[in-house]
C-alpha cells in the first residue's frame, strides 16, 4: 500500500522540498487550500482534501478537514482488525504522516493596526485537531508541526522510528498549548480592556517561554540552568565574541541594559552583581565610559559594561585597558568589534531590540508559588516633584538630582547615590541600615578621589530618621531627592534646613528587594 501524507501549512518554509522528497520516495500528498496551490505550482502533485472527503470546503475555508475521511485516518488503531474493517467500509486510506503548521495568530495579533475580528479569523481550529489526532495516535502516525524537523526525518535510520514519533508528539502539544496560551492571553487582554480593568492580573498566569538554551551552570557551578524567553523565541540579543553566557551574565545583562535604557543622553553604565557602580555621562561614548569607570574603578575590574549609544573604537580602545566580562550596546562599529577581538575573555553583544519582551511581569519563586508583580518603569517627572526645603535648587542642582534619581532607581535597597550633573560620584547599595549605604557611597566617592561638595544625593525610599541627612551634610551633599512618607518627614525636613540643604519628595518609591 502507498504510503500517504497530509500536509497543510501556514509556514511554508520548507515545505517544497520536504514534499518533492516525500514524492520520491513513493508517498501520495493530501492537501488543502493555499498549501495545495503552492505545491501545485512547485510542481507538486498532491491530492486535494476535498476529493478525498467528497466534500467542498465551505465557510470560506473555515471548515475543509474536519471530516471523518481525515479524522478517522488519524485516529485508526491499526493494530485493531475492528479499526480496519471500518477504514475499509468506508472507503478511508491510511495516513501515516501529518504535515501541519498554524495559522499566524501571535504575528497577527503583534500587528499594532489589528482589529478584533482579524486576529479572531486567525484563531486555526482544524490544525490544531489533526495534531492532537496525530500526536494521540504517534504509535502509527508521524506529526511534524515546525519546519526544522523536516530533515531529521528524511534522515531517520532503521528503528529510529518509534522514538522519533513519540518526540515529536510531545513536541506538538507543546505547539498546540502555547498556541492557545497566546489565544487566552489575548481575549483576557481584550476583556479586560473593554470592561475597564485593565491593570488587574490574569486569573490564569500561563507561562508560554521556550528554551533557547542551556546554561554551563546557575549561579553557583553545583546548580543547573537554562535560559527560556517569551514569544517569539528568537533571541533578543547577538553575541559578536567571546564564550556563551553564563546564568550570571545574563542576570547582569539584563540589568545593566536596564539602567542604561532610562536615560536618553549618551550614558555608560558599570554593573556588578547586578548594581551599578559606575554611570556616566559625556560627549563622546568613550568620555561616557571613563565617566562610568571612574566612579569605582576596582568594582568595575570584571562588570558589565552598557552604552546606550553606538559603540565605537575609541570605547573600545578604553574598555580593553582592563578587564570586563561583557560589553552591551545597540550597536558596534567594524573598527570596535575588530578592537574587542584582541580580548579573547570579553562576551560583545548586541542588543537587538529594547528588552522588554512581554509579559511585562516580574516573577519570583516562594516554596508556597509564584510573586508577580508588575515591572517598576513608571517615573514621576521632576516638575511634578515637591520642593520641601526652606531653600529652592538652582539649575545644576536639578540637573544633578534628576540625574542621581534616574540611577538610584536601578540600585538595590537601601539605596544611596551621590551624583553631579556628569554621572554619579558614590553609590551605596544593599545594606541593611540605609544610614550604612550613605557611609558606604561616601566611602566609595573618596577611594575615587570625588568630591562630593555641592553634590546631590538620592535614596529610593524614605529616610526613617534623620541621620542620612546629618551623614550627607558633612559629606558636603547640598541637595537631597526622596520619596517621602515617613512618620519622621518633619524631623528630616527640619534637618535639611538646619543644613541649608535643597530637599524634594517625589511621592513614589523604588525599592529594589
Amino acid at each position: 500500500m502507498r504510503s500517504r501524507a497530509l500536509i497543510s501549512v501556514s509556514d511554508k518554509k520548507g515545505i517544497a522540498e520536504l514534499a518533492t522528497e516525500l514524492v520520491s520516495r513513493g508517498y501520495e500528498i493530501v492537501s488543502s487550500g493555499g498549501t495545495h496551490q503552492h505545491l501545485v505550482d512547485h510542481g507538486i502533485e498532491a491530492i486535494k482534501v476535498s476529493e478525498v472527503t467528497g466534500f467542498p470546503e465551505i465557510l470560506g475555508g473555515r471548515v475543509k478537514t474536519l471530516h471523518p475521511k481525515i479524522h478517522g485516518a488519524l485516529l485508526a488503531r491499526y493494530e485493531l482488525d475492528s479499526d480496519l474493517v471500518q477504514l475499509t467500509e468506508h472507503g478511508i486510506s491510511a495516513i501515516d504522516l501529518v504535515v501541519v503548521n498554524l495559522y499566524p495568530f501571535v504575528q497577527t495579533i503583534s500587528r499594532p493596526d489589528v482589529t478584533f475580528d482579524e486576529a479572531i479569523e486567525q484563531i486555526d481550529i482544524g490544525g490544531p485537531t489533526m495534531i492532537r489526532a496525530s500526536a494521540k495516535n504517534h504509535k502509527h502516525i508521524t506529526i511534524l508541526t515546525d519546519p526544522n524537523d523536516y530533515q531529521s526525518f528524511l534522515d531517520l535510520q532503521d528503528g529510529e522510528l518509534a522514538s522519533f514519533r513519540l518526540d515529536m508528539a510531545r513536541k506538538a502539544f507543546h505547539h498546540t498549548y502555547q498556541y492557545d496560551a497566546y489565544i487566552a492571553d489575548y481575549l483576557d487582554k481584550v476583556s479586560a480592556q473593554r470592561s475597564g480593568n485593565e491593570s488587574r492580573f490574569p486569573e490564569v498566569l500561563r507561562m508560554t517561554s521556550s528554551r533557547t538554551q542551556s546554561l554551563r551552570y546557575g549561579e553557583n557551578p553545583h546548580q543547573n540552568a537554562a535560559l527560556y524567553q517569551w514569544g517569539d523565541p528568537q533571541p533578543g540579543f547577538k553575541l559578536h565574541q567571546g564564550k556563551p553566557l553564563s546564568y550570571n551574565n545574563l542576570v547582569d545583562m539584563d540589568a545593566a541594559w536596564r539602567c542604561v535604557c532610562e536615560f536618553k543622553k549618551l550614558t555608560a553604565v558599570v554593573v556588578k552583581h547586578t548594581n551599578p557602580c559606575g554611570v556616566g555621562q559625556g560627549a563622546s561614548p568613550a568620555a561616557a565610559f571613563l565617566r562610568a569607570r571612574s566612579v569605582d574603578p576596582v568594582s568595575s575590574f570584571g562588570g558589565v559594561i552598557a552604552l546606550n549609544q553606538t559603540v565605537d573604537e575609541e570605547t573600545a580602545r578604553a574598555i580593553n585597558e582592563n578587564f570586563a566580562e561583557l560589553v552591551i550596546g545597540p550597536a558596534f562599529t567594524p573598527e570596535a568589534l575588530s578592537r574587542f577581538k584582541k580580548k579573547k575573555n570579553l562576551r560583545v553583544i548586541e542588543i537587538l531590540d529594547d528588552g522588554r519582551r512581554t509579559p511585562r511581569f516580574e516573577l519570583k519563586r516562594l516554596d508556597c508559588g509564584l510573586l508577580v508583580q508588575e515591572l517598576d518603569d513608571e517615573r514621576v517627572p521632576a516638575d511634578q516633584w515637591q520642593v520641601v526645603s526652606s531653600r529652592t535648587p538652582d539649575t545644576a542642582q536639578w540637573r544633578a538630582l534628576e540625574l542621581a534619581w534616574q540611577i538610584v532607581v536601578h540600585v538595590k535597597s537601601n539605596a544611596i547615590v551621590y551624583a553631579d550633573s556628569e554621572g554619579a560620584l558614590g553609590i551605596g547599595a544593599g545594606q541593611m541600615s540605609r544610614v550604612d549605604s550613605a557611609r558606604v557611597a561616601v566611602h566609595k566617592a573618596g577611594e575615587a578621589g570625588f568630591d562630593l561638595t555641592g553634590c546631590a544625593m538620592a535614596s529610593d525610599a524614605f529616610f526613617p530618621f534623620r541621620d542620612s541627612i546629618d551623614a550627607a551634610a558633612a559629606a558636603g551633599v547640598s541637595s537631597v531627592v526622596e520619596p517621602g512618607g515617613s512618620i519622621r518627614d518633619d524631623e528630616v525636613i527640619q534637618a535639611a534646613n538646619e543644613h541649608n540643604m535643597v530637599l524634594l519628595f517625589t511621592g513614589t518609591r523604588h525599592f529594589k528587594h
